[in-house]
């Protein structure tokens, strides 16, 4: 049995098909990680959808995921950038957003001891507190007040965490840490408008994994949603994102193998940044 994970698909179902090919996937025995961003901005969105929910595969939500979930049930959420409408006019559209939005923020391995989130943590989260976060939103998300939730949680504020945090503050934090987060500073104030790659922040900001204070160092953490940042590796670190949306790769992480090996399809692009 092989374990890949795979970073930001977001509509490239034909990149995702050559990659599985190039790995030789074999549906049953092996297993795949999706580091969430299944969707919007490339052109087969709902190809993905339908395919990955095929799958006993994992996938966590990322930022587009739940944006798709929020322009499904709000439409004055819906952006002009946006290239949802086939998923949301499909005769299977209800059956697809109800398994995305029962997707998990976080998953944990503790076998292989990986754990897989779409953007990343703040220093003030050790592995149990991430967990109880995730479990928080996923409980809102999975009942009945949920596209209340969806609503709600746009916004960057509140930007430090706390333990008093309540309501929709507290849930609106926890997804930003888990869908969007980059840079924070020392306290672990989210910067959540930087989305260059490093050394284009402010100097008093730092992306979440190099703060020395963070109470997730001794964790391996494996996360999608930066393709500025593109492949990197660093003691417990992986960035999956390799900007397939953008003509950069899309890859996939061997996560059974003594040493993680990173294999990675050349794609052409379905968007040109800031443009898309």
């Amino acid at each position: 049995m092989a374990v890949y994970a795979i970073g930001d698909v977001q509509g490239c179902f034909d990149e995702l098909q050559y990659l599985l090919e190039l790995i030789d996937f074999k549906p049953g025995p092996d297993q795949l990680w999706f580091a969430g961003d299944l969707v919007n901005r490339g052109p087969k969105s709902l190809e993905v959808l339908r395919f990955i929910s095929s799958l006993n595969a994992v996938s966590v939500l990322g930022n587009h995921d739940l944006h798709l979930l929020a322009s499904a049930h709000i439409p004055g959420r819906r952006k002009r950038k946006d290239t949802l409408t086939h998923i949301l006019d499909a005769p299977d559209a209800a059956q697809l957003l109800d398994w995305l939005r029962h997707q998990p923020l976080l998953h944990h391995d503790t076998t292989l001891g990986y754990t897989l989130v779409h953007a990343g943590l703040p220093p003030q989260w050790d592995l149990e507190t991430a967990r109880a976060c995730s479990v928080e939103v996923e409980q809102v998300l999975r009942g009945d007040g949920y596209v209340e939730f969806l609503n709600a949680m746009y916004g960057n504020k509140p930007d430090v965490w706390t333990p008093a945090l309540t309501g929709w503050e507290r849930l609106r934090f926890i997804t930003n840490c888990f869908t969007r987060l980059r840079y924070c500073d020392s306290s672990g104030r989210l910067a959540l408008e930087e989305k260059g790659p490093p050394d284009t922040q402010p100097k008093h900001l730092k992306p979440w994994f190099e703060w020395n204070s963070r109470k997730s160092r001794n964790m391996n953490i494996l996360f999608g949603h930066w393709s500025t940042l593109g492949a990197y590796d660093a003691p417990g670190i992986h960035a999956l994102d390799t900007g397939c949306l953008w003509g950069g790769q899309l890859t996939a992480l061997r996560l059974d193998s003594a040493d993680a090996e990173r294999i990675e399809y050349p794609c052409p692009g379905a968007a040109t940044p800031g443009q898309k």
